[in-house]
């Protein structure tokens, strides 16, 4: 307890007689120190003594805990009543020693006097645990604490609550949403970190907790653990199996070179990219490799050669060296997705051939250095010229052994063997050459006879097809067909003339014209009407009569009837 308070506690103590007597005369009696709350109970010293009772005046601020003794008088009961006590004592250089036997006198006398009342004070739980909030947030306001992450839970709103802990102790800690965007790593359990932010109390629970501004962890730095859990992520995903990477084109005619116009890595490119392929052409996209809007300017340049597929062959992603917070647009997880889903092969040269980026993991191929990735890219090319010049190296090579040994062949042989094996490799060079003439031969009849054939069946189709041939077939097959005609005109002619005879032969024999040739006449009355009896007519009237040649008109003389 402060000085000052003891002045309080002494001007707010009531008027004894035990006080006027110690104050007429100054003690020698060491002052005993404030005992700890958890030793000294103010109900145990008014147990064993009623000094306590005498001395316990009211606090002037009701707030503190009325059950601890703070004045000077129930620190003297205590030493009275806890005098075999083994706890060190300590004294102020301004308190009075008393005698031991005018401390008995003291006692004596306080006991014959009434017991002041005690004060007492009944909090409710809020405000109680609301004032030890406030005390707490007022004594920790901005301090850091060490431990390790244990029961992390990200919460549907962004919060993040976990318990730091150590081999002695734990305590909660809570990182709200707008604090968690900004950490480079995810929390997760076993981490140690450092934390720091202002304690507080969670009054719906009554819970001591850390509310946390910021987390760094322990060891390795947020941007190398954000690098790290972000590739054992997407190597969970596969997106840095080697199966989906694509082989970049043998011969590119156009590359889409993403970096900084402004930087010395755009050079190097050039230059070595002349030096090994003069005709390969680069299409620049100027980007912002360092900073927020690193990643951001990287993919609008991966898009953009992915909307026009017809410009370039493949992309180059490039950068100069620098350090992990250079680097860290290079970690970012849209890039790395952007990258992967890129239509392109991708290259990445992203700094010095010891830094490692996300992008590197993803990319198609991984060069050391932005020069690397110009000698890779034009490998093929280059590795085509030397491939020539070792060939031709060989080849000079192999003709001058030849010669050399030929050289030495020709020495060594005499003009007779000389001239005998000259007759014998030419007149082996001859048979070789009269079989292949053979080989020549029937290889060329054998070749020719097949097109002999198809040219005759072709003449024979031909000829099968050939105008005048088919005029005349067609001619022949029209004289038969008039001559087939003639002799079906002729006989359907004699067999209609034969019927129709038959048939006149037949209605000549039923025609009343012979009838009239045997001698008979028909008769007509003046009408006209052919007469079957006699009573048609009278005497007198005119009748005509049809004979067999002619006809007659004549008079009626008389009726026969």
């Amino acid at each position: 307890m402060a000085p000052g308070d003891e002045k309080d506690d002494d001007n707010s103590s009531p008027p004894t007689l035990a006080n006027l007597w110690l104050k007429s005369k100054p003690s020698q009696q060491r002052r005993p120190a404030e005992l700890d709350p958890a030793e000294s109970n103010p109900g145990d010293l008014h147990n064993h003594s009623q000094m306590g009772l005498l001395f316990a005046a009211p606090r002037a601020n009701s707030s503190e805990t009325p059950a601890r003794p703070t004045t000077r008088s129930q620190r003297k009961a205590a030493q009275t009543t806890a005098s075999a006590s083994p706890t060190k004592r300590r004294r102020s250089a301004s308190e009075p020693r008393v005698p031991h036997d005018r401390r008995a006198i003291t006692a004596a006398i306080v006991g014959t006097l009434p017991a002041a009342p005690i004060e007492r004070r009944i909090w409710t739980v809020r405000d109680l645990v609301s004032g030890i909030r406030q005390q707490v947030e007022r004594e920790y306001q901005d301090i850091w604490v060490e431990g390790e992450i244990s029961n992390c839970r990200v919460a549907p709103s962004g919060h993040i609550y976990f318990t730091l802990k150590d081999g002695e102790a734990q305590l909660p800690i809570v990182l709200f949403r707008s604090q968690a965007r900004l950490l480079r790593f995810r929390p997760q359990d076993g981490l140690a970190i450092l934390a720091r932010g202002r304690i507080s109390v969670y009054e719906s629970r009554g819970q001591l907790q850390l509310i946390a501004e910021t987390l760094e962890p322990r060891g390795a730095g947020a941007l190398q653990l954000a690098f790290e859990q972000l590739k054992a992520r997407l190597l969970a995903e596969g997106l840095f199996d080697a199966e989906r990477k694509r082989p970049l084109p043998a011969f590119p005619r156009s590359i889409g070179v993403i970096t900084s116009t402004g930087g010395a890595v755009l050079h190097d490119i050039i230059k070595v990219t002349r030096r090994r392929h003069a005709r390969l052409n680069l299409l620049v996209y100027p980007a912002t490799v360092q900073g927020p809007g690193c990643a951001a300017s990287i993919i609008a340049g991966i898009s953009w050669f992915n909307a026009n597929p017809k410009e370039v062959d493949l992309i180059l992603i490039a950068r100069g060296g620098g350090s992990i917070e250079d680097l860290a647009g290079f970690n970012d997880e849209t890039l790395a997705r952007a990258i992967a889903s890129s239509s392109l092969p991708t290259v990445s040269a992203i700094g010095h051939e010891t830094d490692f980026t996300i992008a590197d993991f993803v990319a198609d191929l991984r060069a050391p250095t932005p020069s690397a990735a110009a000698e890779l890219i034009t490998a093929a090319q280059h590795r085509i010229e030397e491939r020539v010049q070792a060939l031709d190296a060989r080849v000079r090579r192999a003709i001058q052994y030849q010669v050399i040994l030929a050289r030495q062949r020709f020495t060594a042989l005499s003009t007779d063997t000389l001239h005998n094996r000259l007759q014998t490799l030419i007149g082996r060079r001859g048979q070789r050459l009269d079989d292949l003439r053979h080989r020549l031969e029937s290889a060329t009849n054998r070749r020719l006879r097949a097109p002999a054939s198809r040219i005759a069946a072709i003449a024979l189709r031909l000829d099968r097809q050939n105008p005048s041939v088919r005029l005349a077939l067609t001619r022949r097959r029209l004289d038969s067909a008039s001559e087939s005609l003639n002799r079906l005109a002729l006989t359907t002619v004699a067999t209609r003339t034969t019927r129709l005879d038959h048939v006149s032969a037949r209605l000549h024999a039923l025609s009343p014209l012979a009838v009239l040739n045997r001698g008979y006449a028909l008769v007509y009355a003046a009408n006209g009407q052919l007469l079957r009896n006699a009573a048609d007519v009278g005497t007198g009237d005119p009748v005509r009569a049809r004979l067999a040649q002619g006809s007659l008109t004549a008079e009626v003389k008389s009726v026969d009837k």
